[in-house]
């Protein structure tokens, strides 16, 4: 495996057999898999669990990994192309990122989106200028429209609750949040699960529908795997008969770039807030994921949050699980 970038690159058959091996490893540890391997972590972007858990999985794996962040760098580190060098930083990421890269058998890099133009994300831009510096393989730690390791761990969350693949329904639903967050792990998540083959609803207010490309990309996935997609505001018909509600909160893509506008049309959203309420029409043992951080009583009352319905704490151990196997098999020697 050269890179693991988007879920769309494997076949539901692959991303299976990478759960799978997640599941091994967690029953039967290899702690001597990568031994002498390393692991460059790049974060231009704020992480705890991204963090933690890849460096948790390369111990338990037998390896090691060092990190490197703006903040950390004694030189500070410039991202901006075309700058003319003559302030603080004294170090470009241009000639960073491919030193990094080869102080490790592997790089994983986080850099989130800019959230100016909304072309220039869906197409990845600053992300792929990144890798375009390096030949080394590489785990995309989110981007602007991908957080591949996220949506391998949800898969496997969902496996483990034994929430049917093709005849599942999954709710991904917007949340209110103080402030624009970007479109990353909703798109992920929207295709992971119609991947997976489950009927998909988008539950969402007025102005904060997806990106066409997104719709469309899931749509494909959905076809192919047997799911389904569509998109409502209407609460009580999304939420009928659902296995699992997802929630997140993402930017406007109708005032994309615009944080006055935004934060002007999020605000006529509060009371999107995931309550019990929520689920009068959902299937008895309808669960609550989230991808975490988050906003206790902004995004999820503490009612859901600390009962039965959670299963924000196990999703987050899926991460450092997924994301063993996904080193496995770039590393050791995995086909």
């Amino acid at each position: 495996m050269k890179a693991f970038n988007d879920l769309a690159d494997f076949s539901a058959e692959e991303i299976k057999a990478l759960v799978a091996l997640a599941d091994r490893l967690d029953a039967h540890p290899e702690p001597d898999a990568l031994k002498g391997k390393v692991l460059s972590l790049l974060f231009l972007s704020p992480s705890l669990r991204t963090l933690a858990s890849f460096q948790a999985a390369m111990t338990r794996l037998g390896g090691g990994s060092f990190v490197i962040s703006p903040d950390m760098s004694i030189h500070g580190l410039e991202t901006r192309p075309g700058i003319v060098m003559d302030g603080t930083a004294a170090e470009h990421i241009r000639e960073a990122v491919p030193v990094i890269a080869s102080y490790g058998d592997a790089i994983g890099i986080r850099a989130f989106a800019e959230r100016k133009n909304i072309d220039s994300d869906l197409a990845e831009t600053e992300f792929s200028a990144l890798t375009d510096l390096i030949d080394t393989p590489y785990i995309n730690m989110e981007s602007a429209m991908n957080h591949p390791c996220q949506s391998l761990a949800d898969w496997k969350t969902l496996d483990d609750l034994e929430v049917p693949a093709n005849d599942g329904k999954f709710v991904l639903s917007w949340a209110y949040h103080p402030k624009a967050l970007p479109l990353a792990v909703p798109a992920t998540t929207l295709h992971m699960a119609a991947m997976r083959g489950m009927d998909v609803t988008v539950l969402r207010p007025e102005g904060f529908e997806l990106p066409d490309a997104l719709m469309q990309k899931a749509a494909a996935a959905a076809e192919t795997s047997g799911g389904s997609i569509r998109e409502t505001d209407d609460r009580a018909e999304a939420m009928q008969d659902a296995n699992v509600i997802y929630a997140k909160s993402w930017s406007s893509t109708r005032h994309y770039g615009d944080r006055l506008a935004d934060q002007k049309l999020r605000e006529g959203f509060l009371d999107w807030c995931v309550d019990e309420s929520w689920f009068g029409n959902a299937l008895e043992d309808c669960r609550f994921m989230h991808c975490l951080p988050v906003r206790r009583g902004v995004v999820v009352a503490d009612e859901i949050l600390d009962g039965p319905r959670s299963v924000v704490i196990p999703e987050a151990r899926n991460r450092m699980l997924a994301q063993m196997a996904v080193l496995h098999q770039m590393l050791g020697g995995g086909s």
